[in-house]
Order: structure tokens, then C-alpha cells, then sequence
């Protein structure tokens, strides 16, 4: 285009815009055009490229991309990855030292088997987790996070302690290996159910991502002060096991704090059980924010230091329970149709034995019909202790309120698509003799 006709056409002031989604926009220069071409910088540019920086650590559209759980959590996580990696080297350092690593006595081949036997350990201990336990951890989120970095601490202790146990030194360290693989799957496992809980836009990836970097530069942080610790606290076991446990002490700190950031609004046994208590006494349901504060995070075999009528009704239901593995008494009951009674067309079968309640599930059984039943065993484990035709009472309050129910809890913020909880591997087919048909 030829100069003139540039001084024909109307005069345009452009603005320069930068950010990740239409609503993080920010101006940073301003160009117009009179006798000259003019460019001014916007005077925040600088809070722009610390913006830019953060974009390597923050999910793209941070905040309005997560839950509001995010930050907190977060926070309280990097902290604790921190004190791990720090105590890491001095657990290192005294594995190395009891390995053999400066010795002139030491070999390479016997350095080398006992590495290997470590960790051959460890995978093998990951395995068998994953075996026992796999299916449970995104039940159980919260607990299974914080006994994942209790047993990384055990792992590590393990380590520190090889040195004064020479003769059981492979014993000592196997036995710590074993205690770090059941970390890694809990904490890979729950970490996988986190992310696709803070995720609020499908960005479930780019928040994976964000926590990798997130935790490259608490590694970083972790390994450079642990070194310096280290040099400081060579030679000298008191200060070394006073700062190995004054730091096991804040890291389980902050992991608590951390798991009790989260805000879950999956259904799991605890919750479902807190929520349904409440129900039955206001007939109001409680915000994930509520239920957060009153739900445990401490492993099962701790339950009894916190139990209260709300948090324990969930103990007395057994979910997907093998039929011939019920007592005969339970079994005549199911037999002779106790349990069954109005609910012939559901997919579920219920028995009772002091106090607890079992439930056998169909084999055609759906998502929907395994949150049903377990909904309608706790009313019945609940009733149980009021009334003698608790049978009916249930079925009663089933069919009155359980519509109800699930409508204020998706109201509420609820997920109620499914209940999060073990594989069910046993389930049952049954048929009725009054009407010699299966019963779907």
C-alpha cells in the first residue's frame, strides 16, 4: 500500500490483550498511530510477565479452572513434599553409609545386590498392594493420602535406622522399600482421583501437568536444603535424628491440613452415611463443605477414638456380601423372603444379624441400584434400633423419602451418578417360587 493512501484511511488505536481465557485478559501496550507510530507499554507489564511465570505452575484459567479446594490443598502439599525431600537426604546418607560407600572393605558387586534386592522389594510389595487394596483407594481418598506419606515416613526411618542394625541390615531396608511402594501406588491412585475432582473444565491433564511442575520445584527446594543439612549434620546422630523428626513431625502436619482442605462431593460409605443420619433427623442435607469438616481422614483401625452415631452407621452395613458366606439364620431369612418382601423388582436383597446389615446384590444390578441399596441397608441398620418391624419401617421410609433424598442432594452439590466404594465382586441371581419367574 502506498503512503498516501495510509494518510487516507481513518486513524486506529490497537490495544494489546494477553491471557489463557476470555476472562483473564490483561492490557499490556497500547498502539496509535498520528504523524508517527506510537507504542505504549500498559505500566503493569511487569505483574504480566509474573503472570507468564505462573502459568508454569498454575492450570491454565487459574482460578476459575478448579475447586476452590485447589489453592489450599495445594499449599499444604508442596509444603510436605518439601520436608520429605529434605529428610530424604539424610535418610540417603545413612543408607549409603550402611551400604558401604567410602569404605575400602566395601564391594561393588555386594553394594550392588543389596540395591537390587531393595528394590525388587518394593515392586514386589507395590504389586501385592495394588492386589489388596487398589479398587478401595479412590473410595477413601483422603485417609489413603495421608497413610500413603505415614508409610513414606516408616520407609524412611527404615533407612536411618540400617546403619545400627548391621546384621540385619537387608532385613531393615527391605522392610523400608516395602513401606515406600505402598506410597507410591496410594499416592499415584489418590492423586489420579484429586485431579479429576479439582478439575472444573475437562483440564484434568493440564492439572497433572501443573503438579508436576509444582513438585519438580519443591524437589529442587527439598534436595538443595537436605544437602545443606546434611553437611551441617554429618557426624553428629543427635542433631541428624532431631531434624529427621522434627521434619516427620510437620510432615504429617501439613498432610493433615492438606486432606483437610479437600472439599469431596462424591458419595463415599462415610459420607453417605453422615448425610443420611442428618436427613432422617432434619430431613435437610448437608453442603460438601459441612460434611467435610465432619467426615474422618485417619485409617479405619483409628475409627473408634472419633466414633459418633454419625460416622459410625456406616460400619454396620457390609456391601456385596458372598450368599454363602452368611450365617444360616440370614440365609433362612432370605429364603423364606425376608428381605425381599415389596422390593421383589429391585435389584438388591437385605439380612439382618445383630445389628449389621448385609446386602446382597443382583448380578444385573446397576450403579444406581448399588446406591439404593446401600441408602436403604443404612436406614434399616438405623431403624434397627428403634423399632422391631424395622422391615417395613424401611420400605416405608424408602418409598416416602429416598426420591427426595437423592433430589436434595444433587441440589446440593452432591454427585450422586454412583457410590465410590470397593469392587463388588460377588452378586447373586435369585428366583421366586410364588410366581416361578426370575426376579430382574
Amino acid at each position: 500500500m502506498r503512503e498516501e493512501e495510509v494518510s487516507d484511511c481513518a486513524s486506529m488505536t490497537l490495544e494489546e490483550w494477553n491471557g489463557s481465557s476470555s476472562t483473564k485478559l490483561f492490557r499490556t501496550a497500547t498502539i496509535t498511530a498520528s504523524t508517527a507510530l506510537s507504542i505504549q507499554r500498559s505500566p503493569n507489564r511487569f505483574n504480566h510477565v509474573w503472570r507468564r511465570i505462573l502459568q508454569a505452575f498454575v492450570p491454565e484459567g487459574f482460578p476459575g479452572s478448579v475447586t476452590p479446594d485447589y489453592v489450599g490443598f495445594q499449599l499444604w502439599d508442596t509444603l510436605q513434599g518439601l520436608s520429605t525431600y529434605i529428610k530424604m537426604m539424610l535418610s540417603t546418607q545413612a543408607l549409603l553409609s550402611a551400604i558401604g560407600v567410602g569404605e575400602k572393605s566395601a564391594t561393588v558387586i555386594g553394594a550392588t545386590f543389596q540395591w537390587f534386592l531393595r528394590d525388587f522389594t518394593g515392586m514386589l510389595g507395590g504389586i501385592l498392594f495394588t492386589f489388596y487394596q487398589g479398587s478401595n483407594l479412590d473410595s477413601n481418598a483422603k485417609m489413603w493420602r495421608l497413610v500413603a506419606d505415614l508409610m513414606n515416613d516408616i520407609g524412611m526411618l527404615m533407612d536411618l535406622l540400617s546403619p545400627l542394625f548391621p546384621s540385619a541390615f537387608i532385613i531393615v531396608v527391605c522392610l523400608g522399600s516395602l513401606s515406600r511402594s505402598f506410597t507410591g501406588v496410594a499416592s499415584g491412585a489418590t492423586r489420579a482421583a484429586l485431579t479429576q475432582h479439582f478439575a472444573l473444565q475437562e483440564n484434568a491433564a493440564d492439572i497433572s501437568a501443573k503438579e508436576g511442575s509444582q513438585e519438580t520445584m519443591a524437589t529442587m527446594m527439598g534436595m538443595s536444603l537436605g544437602m545443606l543439612l546434611a553437611r551441617f549434620t554429618s557426624g553428629n546422630p543427635l542433631a541428624i535424628w532431631f531434624s529427621f523428626l522434627s521434619l516427620t513431625v510437620f510432615h504429617m502436619y501439613a498432610n493433615y491440613r492438606a486432606v483437610r482442605c479437600l472439599v469431596l462431593n462424591s458419595l463415599n460409605f462415610e459420607r453417605s452415611s453422615i448425610l443420611l443420619t442428618h436427613f432422617m433427623q432434619t430431613g435437610q442435607v448437608l453442603s460438601p463443605e459441612q460434611v467435610s469438616s465432619m467426615e474422618g481422614v485417619m485409617p479405619v483401625w483409628a475409627a473408634s477414638l472419633r466414633s459418633t452415631d454419625l460416622k459410625i452407621l456406616h460400619t454396620r452395613v457390609h456391601l456385596g456380601v458372598r450368599v454363602s458366606s452368611l450365617p444360616r439364620l440370614e440365609m433362612m431369612q432370605l429364603l423364606n423372603g425376608v428381605g425381599a418382601s415389596s422390593y421383589k423388582n429391585a435389584k438388591y436383597l437385605l439380612a439382618h444379624r445383630k445389628g449389621n446389615v448385609s446386602v446382597i446384590l443382583h448380578k444385573d444390578s446397576a450403579a444406581a441400584d448399588v446406591l439404593k441399596s446401600y441408602i436403604h441397608a443404612m436406614v434399616l441398620a438405623n431403624l434397627m434400633r428403634k423399632s422391631t418391624s424395622f422391615y417395613s419401617e424401611g420400605e416405608a421410609w424408602m418409598d416416602k423419602h429416598y426420591d427426595e433424598f437423592l433430589h436434595k442432594l444433587r441440589s446440593g452439590g452432591w454427585k450422586t451418578e454412583r457410590l465410590l466404594s470397593p469392587s463388588i465382586t460377588w452378586r447373586a441371581n435369585w428366583i421366586s417360587h410364588t410366581s416361578g419367574a426370575k426376579i430382574e
